[in-house]
């Protein structure tokens, strides 16, 4: 049973930055397609940005350029280092498989206030 587990979230002035971390327990991450996604209040649970296992990365337009997609295989966890954060980057984020989501965390909440 995969479990995923989201940290790091808090509240930061725009323009500021913030770390979120995922542990994994019950999947490879070197071998998953991954990815985060966010949802903001009263909206879609949206795509953010994903990483596949060969290591290369792709993320929303929304965020190209400020957000990037890292992992550590020998810790099982995935990371997204969010830099420049604006108000409308402000939701619950989650990380979960890309390709086939197993069940969700609980997520790390996001708050971005200018």
């Amino acid at each position: 049973q995969v479990q995923l587990v989201e940290s790091g979230g808090g509240l930061v002035q725009a323009g500021g930055s913030l770390r979120l971390s995922c542990a994994v327990s019950g999947a490879m991450l070197d071998f998953t397609t991954m990815a985060w996604f966010r949802q903001a209040p009263g909206k879609q649970r949206e795509l953010v940005a994903t990483i596949f296992p060969g290591g290369g990365t792709d993320c929303a337009p929304s965020v190209k350029d400020r957000f990037t997609l890292s992992r550590d295989n020998a810790k099982n966890t995935l990371y997204l280092q969010m830099n420049s954060l604006k108000p409308e980057d402000t939701g619950v984020y989650f990380c979960n498989g890309a390709k086939k989501p197993w069940a969700w965390g609980q997520g790390t909440q996001v708050t971005v206030f200018s």
